[in-house]
């Protein structure tokens, strides 16, 4: 399962970690970010000591989906060494995922 990645955690799990990190920008309501979220959790368990893979709720967490510029969901960012890296907006296949994390590495 993806990690559950809040305002609060965001700075210390995404934006500091030493490994490559993809957030998944979300709402339990979106349709799509349903069909995305499946695929999500097979990359974090995938990815397990390469790279951290997480969730974000953006209803209950606007801060950083705002920073992000996160106005469509689902989005799904890639970050390495706190930076932002790809950003993918919509739902694509696991490879589009993947492939931006394995670019990131």
């Amino acid at each position: 399962m993806a990690l559950e990645i809040t305002d609060a955690s965001f700075d210390a799990v995404v934006l500091q970690s030493d490994k490559p990190v993809l957030v998944d920008f979300w709402a339990a309501w979106c349709g799509p970010c349903r069909m995305v979220g499946p695929i999500i959790d097979e990359i974090s368990t995938e990815y397990q000591d390469k790279a951290v893979v997480g969730k974000v709720d953006v209803d209950a967490n606007q801060e950083f989906a705002a920073k992000y510029g996160v106005r469509n969901i689902p989005t799904v960012l890639v970050f390495k060494n706190g930076e932002l890296v790809n950003r993918q907006v919509g739902v694509a296949p696991k490879q589009t995922y993947t492939d931006a994390l394995d670019a990131a590495m």
